[in-house]
Parts: C-alpha cells; structure tokens; sequence
C-alpha cells in the first residue's frame, strides 16, 4: 500500500510538472508553476542500525524536477542510485546494499537561494552483496527489496543554476527478512551537488 501511493505521487508530480512547463511555455508569468530540471551527484555516508558495524562510503547519481508551487514553497521529486550499507568494525568485511531510491522533498525557502527540505523516500533494491576475506556472497534473497525513509535537510541553490544540498535519510524499513531480533535499518548521510536547467 504505502509503496503504490509513493509511486502514485510521484507520477502525480512529474505530471504536474509536465503541465506547469506548458502553462510556463505559452505565458503564464509568476514564480508558481515555474519547473526546473537537473541531474545531481554525489556522496553517501551510509551505516546500518547493526552493532560492530562503521560507516561505508558511496556515491548517489541522479535527477530531479523542481516544481514551484508557491514563491516560497516547492516539490521536488528525484530518482537516484544510491550505494548504501555499511563496514565491520574490524577487519574487511561490509556488506553493499544499492537501491534506485524516489525521495519526495517538499522544500521551503527561508531565504533567497536557502531551502529546508523533508520528504517520504522509497528505495528498490538492486544489489545485496557480503564481502570479506577475499570472497563475496549475494544476499539479495535475505533482504527486503523495498525499503521505506524519510530525509530531512537543506539546500543552498546559486543564481547561475548550481545547487548543493545536505540531506539525511531515515530508514523505517527492516533491511532483513524474516529477522527475529531487531530491525536493521539504513542510515545515509548525503552531501550533493546538481545543476538546474
């Protein structure tokens, strides 16, 4: 249920965009409808909710629509790639999770240029993969293939058209199946850059 209303509103808002583009086209002039496209990247700080375990670094690669629904206030629905997961304490072993993640931020401007950001995420699982000691194990079939979040953040966008943005996402999915103890959760930190077009 909650996976069909995520994709549901995410379709909503990319057709929304579509339309607003339209309306912006043909002439309709003020800050609301206004739509911008762009690709992002860049880096993950993941961890899993896992005793013995550290932080794994990755990377996000993406786009993203930014729809201005008022002059202060926006929706911006992104599609990325995201290397998630998280190291052992010691030794060498971590385990590599990589989702396609549809985050929905709704963005408020508390300045000009300055954003904060919050939004549901969903992520579906492409690669589950256990590494150490030279080998490597998939586990696709020991965890879940979807996996639900919320992020908080804020971002800063420059006239020219560069954005940066920090942003958290809290996982509120178990990672495992059929897990008996506590929940495993993902935790990523991301620090992006992107240009608006």
């Amino acid at each position: 249920m909650k996976k069909g209303l995520l994709i549901f509103a995410a379709l909503f808002t990319f057709g929304y965009a579509a339309n607003a583009q339209d309306e912006k086209a043909s002439g309709g002039g003020s800050s609301a409808g206004m739509v911008k496209f762009g690709p992002k990247a860049g880096l993950n700080i993941a961890t899993l909710s896992e005793d013995n375990t550290k932080a794994l670094i990755g990377f996000h690669v993406g786009g993203f629509a930014e729809i201005m629904i008022t002059d202060k206030f926006a929706v911006q629905p992104e599609i990325l790639y995201s290397m998630q997961g998280a190291e052992a304490d010691e030794g060498d072993g971590k385990i590599n999770l990589d989702y396609i993640t549809i985050p929905i931020m709704a963005k408020y401007f508390v300045a000009e240029g300055f954003s904060v950001e919050a939004g549901p995420q969903v992520g579906f699982l492409t690669r589950a993969e256990l590494s150490g000691g030279g080998a490597t194990i998939d586990v696709k079939d020991f965890t879940e293939t979807t996996d639900f979040g919320v992020n908080v953040g804020l971002g800063y966008s420059l006239p020219m058209g560069v954005m940066f943005s920090g942003r958290y996402n809290i996982g509120l999915s178990d990672t495992e199946k059929n897990n008996d103890g506590d929940a495993v959760r993902n935790g990523v930190f991301q620090l992006s850059v992107g240009y608006k077009f």
